[in-house]
């Protein structure tokens, strides 16, 4: 079991500490590689998974209503952490609540489960970046105009998906192999992407970094583990449930904490540092999943 965790993982790590060395000789501008990755590869893959002909919405919606319900109880828990540690909740809440479901989550449950574990993964990150950008956005600016929610290329990508399967369409094959070669290039790239952002990491919080560094995984496989069984969820939905609640903080909270003015740089150091404990916390979860 040892040697086949390491195996799953050595490329999600190899591939983040490259992006990492890289950006340390040569500090490259990503800015338009991770455009294009939210705006073209991402919504690739996205619609390559779900337009595919035996993919059935129905099979994986309460996966879908298990993985929201996690995230909302994480907040629950993670308002309740901040009352605690005297910490602002807009700064520790969002972090506890989203995990690196794109950067991370994707890339792993395609190493650790095969091409058939997209759907599921991709229903849960979907899941909950729709969450992020309408309750999220509004936690942080209740001004914010949360319906601009349905402009984001992934969230069209996951309509247009789910379209095609349930009008059962039937695209031309040299256009879904064009459609999913355009996917397969988000995963490496979001794991570059994220080595990348490894050289920005702030200790001025660490503190606060490593609490939250613990909490996530924590509260995130607990939750994962209570709400699944609850909701009856078996085999591999209930791995995939697991493994997302294991993940560390997405980048997009520090994203959005630096645009918002929500103190990006603590939130810098819970999002990096929660990071790098997946070191810790993804070989748990793989341990504890893998059949």
């Amino acid at each position: 079991m040892l040697i086949r965790i390491i195996s799953i993982l050595f490329p999600v790590f190899a591939i983040t500490a490259i992006g990492y060395f890289v950006a340390r000789k040569r500090r490259p501008d990503m800015l338009d590689a991770n455009r294009l990755t939210m705006d073209v590869f991402v919504p690739a893959l996205i619609f390559g998974a779900l337009a595919s002909r035996d993919f059935d919405i129905g099979q994986f919606r309460w996966a879908a209503i298990a993985m929201v319900i996690v995230v909302a109880l994480s907040g629950v828990i993670a308002w309740g952490l901040s009352r605690a540690l005297k910490v602002a909740p807009k700064t520790f809440v969002p972090p506890m609540m989203y995990g690196n479901s794109g950067n991370l989550g994707l890339p792993l449950a395609v190493l650790a489960f095969g091409q058939e574990a997209l759907p599921i993964a991709l229903i849960l990150f979907m899941s909950s970046t729709l969450v992020h950008f309408t309750y999220g956005v509004h936690m942080l600016s209740p001004g914010a105009r949360i319906w601009s929610v349905w402009q984001v290329p992934s969230v069209l990508a996951t309509i247009a998906g789910l379209a095609v399967s349930l009008l059962d369409i039937e695209l031309w094959p040299p256009l879904v192999i064009s459609i999913r070669m355009l996917g397969e290039i988000s995963i490496p790239l979001m794991l570059f992407a994220l080595g990348v952002r490894m050289c920005d990491i702030n200790f001025s919080a660490w503190r606060l970094g490593v609490i939250g560094g613990i909490a996530r995984p924590v509260i995130g496989m607990g939750l994962s583990w209570l709400v699944g069984h609850l909701l009856g969820l078996q085999g591999q939905e209930m791995a995939m449930l697991l493994i997302y609640g294991a993940l560390p903080p997405a980048v997009l909270n520090y994203i959005f904490a630096e645009r918002y003015g929500q103190e990006p740089e603590q939130v810098a150091s819970i999002v990096l540092i929660g990071n790098l404990f997946a070191i810790v916390s993804l070989p748990i979860a793989l341990a504890l999943t893998l059949p």
